[in-house]
């Protein structure tokens, strides 16, 4: 359970958070993993907050990539043929505290790395026939896992990567990148649910700031900034959550 004064300032975090991606159409999942870090949540309720969150977050995307003829299911299918399974599992598991907050840090510090370093991107690489789709299966299997164990739905990562192995150009990544959220994170929750590893009265509230705040955003939009300046700066509540989940790491 989350305390009510802490319940209280996540749901105004998450509503703003929501409304500043949201404006510039990001869903921004790990920023509210981060912050669920740092708030100090238990880590058998980070994930399923943070997957109840996805299912949110990338729902109006998902649909608007549809309405705009971007989505492609034949482009991700290979991906959830294992990711699905995977988040299950991942979901399944019953993690220690240590091993959680060591897969947490590797998984922040790599949404780092993506941010930061990998942002501009100009690699390309051309994959296909039997290439593209054990690329496509080993990367839908370790980001699956991800999604189910720490709740960060993987888009992050596999949206340059589909445009870096030339797979797919900027808005049909996005698309994909969405609808591959929207199902892991809803197998991911789906095994944590079942195992009751949150209540509603938790979620709810949270899921109810990240509805508001992403209508308001996607609603009113047209901030003047661009998508890597507020990945960039909402990047600064992941930093921070990495500095204070390494302070809070067992040692080997």
């Amino acid at each position: 359970m989350i305390d009510q004064p802490t319940l209280l300032l996540l749901v105004a975090a998450f509503a703003a958070v929501a409304f500043l991606y949201a404006s510039v159409g990001l869903g921004g999942g790990s920023a509210y993993t981060a912050l669920l870090a740092l708030a100090g949540v238990s880590h058998v309720l980070v994930p399923t907050v943070s997957l109840a969150l996805n299912l949110v977050v990338t729902f109006v995307g998902m649909i608007n990539f549809h309405r705009g003829g971007h989505l492609s299911l034949r482009l991700v299918a290979p991906f959830l043929v294992t990711s699905m399974p995977a988040a299950w599992l991942g979901g399944s598991l019953h993690l220690p505290q240590g091993v959680f907050l060591w897969l947490l840090a590797a998984t922040l510090a790599l949404v780092l790395v993506r941010i930061y370093l990998l942002g501009d991107l100009r690699l390309r690489l051309r994959l296909t026939g039997a290439a593209r789709l054990v690329c496509s299966l080993l990367l839908g299997a370790v980001l699956g896992f991800v999604a189910g164990t720490v709740g960060i739905g993987g888009g992050i990562y596999l949206v340059p990567l589909l445009i870096m192995f030339g797979l797919a150009d900027e808005k049909r990544a996005a698309a994909a990148g969405a609808v591959f959220i929207w199902l892991n994170s809803a197998v991911g929750l789906a095994a944590r649910w079942q195992q009751g590893h949150a209540e509603a009265a938790t979620v709810l509230p949270l899921v109810g700031a990240v509805a508001v705040g992403g209508w308001l955003g996607s609603s009113l939009g047209a901030l003047r900034f661009s998508p890597r300046t507020i990945q960039r700066t909402l990047g600064l509540v992941v930093a921070a959550a990495v500095v204070v989940i390494a302070g809070r790491l067992p040692l080997p």
